[in-house]
């Protein structure tokens, strides 16, 4: 783990559970409204920390590819709550990300996953956390986390410190 800056965070995943586990162990400390952008070519784990961070947050179903329907919603037991997951592969703009409700998913509240974020850079709120994946080995990743705004450095500095103690 490389501490860059006090809003960024470098860490090397060595297997697809690691980064399952990272995953989760963010999950867990997302708050209604958070916004998780994944960002990495084709194959390069976005679903796999996706799926930890649904099971940190509790979903009731496993987080997998929404790359046809776009979007999945996914709930918790014990509240009303949606995690919302959203595949923008295929979305190649501001234009066409309205067309799938995105105000309506902000203004629901519960937290977002989004993978190829740059696709729909002007629309995600100024506030973020950016997570850019890039394929190192077979199984290894490297994972660089940038919080965008005080609540996302907030939220990468308790991911640091729960994940490494520091």
């Amino acid at each position: 783990m490389a501490i860059i800056r006090d809003d960024q965070l470098d860490i090397i995943s060595h297997s697809p559970e690691q980064t399952v586990r990272l995953g989760a162990r963010l999950g867990k400390l997302l708050v209604p409204g958070d916004i998780i952008c994944l960002s990495g070519e084709m194959g390069a784990g976005k679903t796999v920390f996706a799926s930890g961070v649904g099971q940190g947050w509790g979903t009731l179903n496993t987080v997998t590819s929404p790359t046809f329907t776009v979007v999945h919603q996914h709930r918790r037991k014990g509240d009303s709550q949606r995690l919302h997951h959203l595949d923008l592969y295929r979305i190649q703009n501001e234009t066409e990300v309205d067309s799938i409700g995105w105000e309506d998913i902000l203004d629901d509240n519960g937290p977002v996953i989004l993978e190829w974020p740059e696709h729909i850079r002007d629309a995600i709120p100024t506030q973020h956390l950016w997570i850019a994946i890039r394929v190192i080995e077979v199984t290894r990743r490297n994972l660089l986390m940038e919080g965008v705004g005080k609540r996302y450095t907030h939220l990468l500095n308790q991911f640091r410190e729960q994940t490494f103690g520091v």
